[in-house]
Protein backbone atom coordinates (compact mmCIF):
# COMPACT_ATOMS: atom_id res chain seq x y z
CA UNK A 1 0.00 0.00 0.00
CA UNK A 2 1.29 3.56 -1.18
CA UNK A 3 1.85 6.13 2.08
CA UNK A 4 -0.10 9.32 0.48
CA UNK A 5 0.36 11.45 3.50
CA UNK A 6 2.74 15.39 2.43
CA UNK A 7 5.79 14.71 3.65
CA UNK A 8 7.29 17.50 6.09
CA UNK A 9 8.97 20.64 4.56
CA UNK A 10 12.24 21.90 5.85
CA UNK A 11 14.05 24.40 6.77
CA UNK A 12 17.55 25.10 7.70
CA UNK A 13 19.28 28.24 9.24
CA UNK A 14 23.11 28.36 9.03
CA UNK A 15 25.83 30.98 8.69
CA UNK A 16 26.91 32.31 5.25
CA UNK A 17 29.88 30.65 4.88
CA UNK A 18 30.46 28.26 1.86
CA UNK A 19 30.91 24.88 3.55
CA UNK A 20 27.29 25.16 4.21
CA UNK A 21 26.07 25.13 0.30
CA UNK A 22 26.61 21.08 0.34
CA UNK A 23 24.33 20.85 3.49
CA UNK A 24 21.43 22.71 1.89
CA UNK A 25 21.97 20.80 -1.38
CA UNK A 26 21.45 17.22 0.74
CA UNK A 27 18.79 19.00 2.75
CA UNK A 28 16.71 19.19 -0.68
CA UNK A 29 17.83 15.84 -2.10
CA UNK A 30 16.61 14.06 1.18
CA UNK A 31 13.19 15.55 1.12
CA UNK A 32 12.97 14.98 -2.52
CA UNK A 33 13.90 11.61 -1.50
CA UNK A 34 11.30 11.24 1.45
CA UNK A 35 8.42 12.50 -1.03
CA UNK A 36 9.09 10.01 -3.78
CA UNK A 37 10.10 12.55 -6.77
CA UNK A 38 13.14 11.36 -7.57
CA UNK A 39 12.67 13.07 -10.93
CA UNK A 40 12.73 16.54 -9.40
CA UNK A 41 16.23 15.66 -7.70
CA UNK A 42 19.07 16.77 -10.06
CA UNK A 43 17.71 20.03 -10.97
CA UNK A 44 16.52 20.79 -7.48
CA UNK A 45 20.17 20.11 -6.27
CA UNK A 46 21.85 22.55 -8.99
CA UNK A 47 19.15 25.35 -8.12
CA UNK A 48 19.12 25.17 -4.45
CA UNK A 49 23.10 25.48 -4.94
CA UNK A 50 22.75 28.40 -6.93
CA UNK A 51 20.67 30.23 -4.94
CA UNK A 52 22.39 29.12 -1.58
CA UNK A 53 25.95 30.22 -2.91
CA UNK A 54 24.23 33.67 -4.44
CA UNK A 55 23.15 34.15 -0.79
CA UNK A 56 26.42 33.27 0.73
CA UNK A 57 28.20 35.56 -1.79
CA UNK A 58 26.05 38.49 -0.95
CA UNK A 59 26.50 38.22 2.50
CA UNK A 60 29.96 37.69 2.80
CA UNK A 61 30.80 40.37 0.21
CA UNK A 62 28.61 42.97 2.04
CA UNK A 63 30.30 41.86 5.42
CA UNK A 64 26.73 40.79 6.52
CA UNK A 65 26.85 37.92 8.96
CA UNK A 66 22.92 37.57 9.59
CA UNK A 67 22.19 33.76 9.21
CA UNK A 68 20.99 32.42 5.43
CA UNK A 69 17.55 30.55 5.64
CA UNK A 70 16.64 27.59 3.18
CA UNK A 71 12.78 26.62 2.89
CA UNK A 72 12.02 24.08 1.09
CA UNK A 73 8.37 22.07 0.69
CA UNK A 74 5.27 21.74 -1.53
CA UNK A 75 3.30 24.32 -2.57
CA UNK A 76 1.04 21.99 -4.34
CA UNK A 77 0.51 18.11 -4.42
CA UNK A 78 3.21 17.69 -6.95
CA UNK A 79 4.57 21.45 -6.55
CA UNK A 80 8.09 21.38 -5.10
CA UNK A 81 8.81 25.68 -3.66
CA UNK A 82 13.04 26.39 -2.41
CA UNK A 83 13.18 29.83 -1.22
CA UNK A 84 16.35 31.20 -0.05
CA UNK A 85 16.66 34.19 2.35
CA UNK A 86 19.56 36.29 3.84
CA UNK A 87 19.43 40.03 4.96
CA UNK A 88 22.35 41.16 2.59
CA UNK A 89 21.10 44.91 1.04
CA UNK A 90 20.79 44.48 -2.74
CA UNK A 91 19.16 42.49 -5.05
CA UNK A 92 20.59 39.73 -7.45
CA UNK A 93 20.68 40.29 -10.93
CA UNK A 94 20.17 38.06 -13.53
CA UNK A 95 23.38 38.87 -16.48
CA UNK A 96 25.33 37.40 -18.92
CA UNK A 97 29.22 37.06 -17.92
CA UNK A 98 32.26 36.60 -19.68
CA UNK A 99 33.19 33.40 -21.11
CA UNK A 100 36.24 33.81 -18.87
CA UNK A 101 34.07 34.49 -15.51
CA UNK A 102 33.95 31.51 -13.27
CA UNK A 103 30.99 32.98 -11.45
CA UNK A 104 27.51 35.43 -12.08
CA UNK A 105 25.72 32.58 -13.69
CA UNK A 106 23.48 31.53 -10.52
CA UNK A 107 20.60 33.31 -11.28
CA UNK A 108 20.34 32.47 -15.08
CA UNK A 109 20.58 28.79 -14.18
CA UNK A 110 17.77 29.19 -12.12
CA UNK A 111 15.67 31.82 -14.86
CA UNK A 112 15.96 28.63 -17.46
CA UNK A 113 15.85 25.94 -15.33
CA UNK A 114 12.59 26.47 -13.09
CA UNK A 115 9.05 26.57 -13.63
CA UNK A 116 8.61 30.06 -11.79
CA UNK A 117 10.81 31.78 -9.76
CA UNK A 118 11.49 35.07 -9.01
CA UNK A 119 13.31 38.07 -5.47
CA UNK A 120 10.95 38.98 -3.31
CA UNK A 121 10.79 40.73 0.78
CA UNK A 122 9.29 37.56 2.36
CA UNK A 123 11.20 35.73 4.70
CA UNK A 124 13.07 35.87 8.55
CA UNK A 125 14.07 39.54 8.60
CA UNK A 126 15.66 41.81 6.42
CA UNK A 127 16.61 40.98 3.51
CA UNK A 128 15.30 39.50 0.43
CA UNK A 129 14.59 36.00 -0.80
CA UNK A 130 15.23 33.93 -3.85
CA UNK A 131 12.62 31.19 -4.67
CA UNK A 132 12.11 28.73 -6.99
CA UNK A 133 9.37 26.17 -7.78
CA UNK A 134 9.59 22.76 -9.73
CA UNK A 135 6.91 20.57 -10.91
CA UNK A 136 4.35 23.28 -12.18
CA UNK A 137 3.00 21.45 -15.00
CA UNK A 138 1.40 19.15 -11.89
CA UNK A 139 -0.73 22.27 -10.72
CA UNK A 140 -3.72 20.38 -11.74
CA UNK A 141 -2.62 17.53 -9.36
Amino acid sequence: MEDHRRPTDVSLVFPPHPVWVRTARETVRTLLAASHRPELTDIAVLLTSEAVTNAVNACTGRGCSAPVTLRAGWAGPRRLRVLVHDEAPGLPDCRTPGPDEEGGRGIQLISKGADAWGVCGHGPGRGKATWFELGRSDLRG
